[in-house]
């Protein structure tokens, strides 16, 4: 007899192993957990570790946002291979010779990339053509064009530079393709390469202190599910970009009942994070300038709710 799944609300954010899907690895903390609803906000490469935020319940209506968040990598690259997906998993397309650069001359070239551009997704990726996933064509061995996209680098800091070896830590927008950025790079300096290790460290406001390993999410399953649940963070950690604003009880009734309310002025425009009168978290609403206030989303969540 299959067992009933649990309403769980609250995000877990997984440091995901490597050699293994997003999804694989949501369905996997899913299970521990026993929870009923479950998401996880933007797709690790199976090859690629580190933070993958994972939405449970109630959490999952944060997803949207997270897919937006600025992202963190640590990235290492090898110089002189290029390979067809773009990273270590691939086969070798190509090589080249690799410049005889210093530390500060691989720098300069990194420096080119911050700012805003223009970036082409690679074909190895899950983007849509004609109703098909890129990846799919890729693995027929078709390659169609695919539009530039805007990206934008914040900050590239060079950590080694030896060899055929380059590592690096990016500041990204959504949307960055770092294989390609590599590849961009070698191009660059005229050669060729493919990521060889990937680890995103942080997505939005979340650190890298506070991932979590698989193995011992799995060992606190099993010692204690209540305390693993317990431990969860809550959903509106996801959303600290957005100003806070809090209204009555009365106010806050008719909010989650989809009415606009009137809230205090002060705020600026745009979307904030909605509380009713002693803390709890109500949901998503966007503020107007004459202190309307109208529900994105609201969240059930109950006063018990981490």
């Amino acid at each position: 007899m299959k067992r009933q799944a649990d309403p769980v609300d609250g995000m877990l954010l997984l440091n995901k192993p490597p050699g293994m899907t997003s999804n694989r690895a949501l369905q996997i903390v899913r299970r521990l957990l026993n929870a009923k609803k479950a998401g996880h906000t933007g797709s690790l490469d199976p090859s690629a570790t580190g933070m993958l935020p994972l939405c449970f319940g109630e959490a999952t209506k944060v997803c949207a946002y997270l897919l937006d968040a600025d992202k963190t990598y640590r990235v290492t690259a090898r110089l002189g291979s290029a390979t067809d997906t773009g990273d270590a998993d691939g086969a070798e397309v190509a090589t080249a010779e690799v410049p005889e650069l210093s530390f500060d001359e691989w720098d300069a070239v990194l420096q080119e990339f911050v700012g805003e551009s223009m970036q082409v997704p690679p074909m190895y990726s899950a983007l849509k053509k004609d109703g098909k996933r890129l990846y799919e064509l890729a693995r027929k061995g078709e390659t169609v064009e695919r539009e530039p996209r805007p990206i934008r680098i914040d900050q590239i800091w060079l950590l080694e530079a030896a060899g055929k070896r380059l590592v690096f830590r990016v500041a990204c927008s959504k949307g960055t393709y770092v294989r390609t950025l590599v590849e961009d790079i070698a191009a660059k300096a005229g050669t060729v390469a493919h990521t060889l290790r990937l680890h995103r460290e942080t997505v939005g406001r979340f650190r890298a202190e506070d991932m979590q390993d698989l193995t011992t999410v799995e060992a606190q399953a099993e010692a204690n599910r209540d305390a693993l649940r317990a431990g969860l963070l809550p959903s509106d950690v996801a959303l600290t970009g957005f100003a806070a604003v809090e209204v009555d009880v009365d106010a806050g009734q008719k909010f989650c009942g989809g009415q606009a309310v009137q809230a205090a002025t002060g705020q600026e425009n745009g979307l904030v994070r909605v509380y009713v009168a002693g803390g709890r978290f109500l949901g998503v609403g966007e503020l107007s300038g004459d202190g309307q206030l109208a529900p994105r989303r609201v969240f059930n969540l109950n006063e018990e709710t981490p």
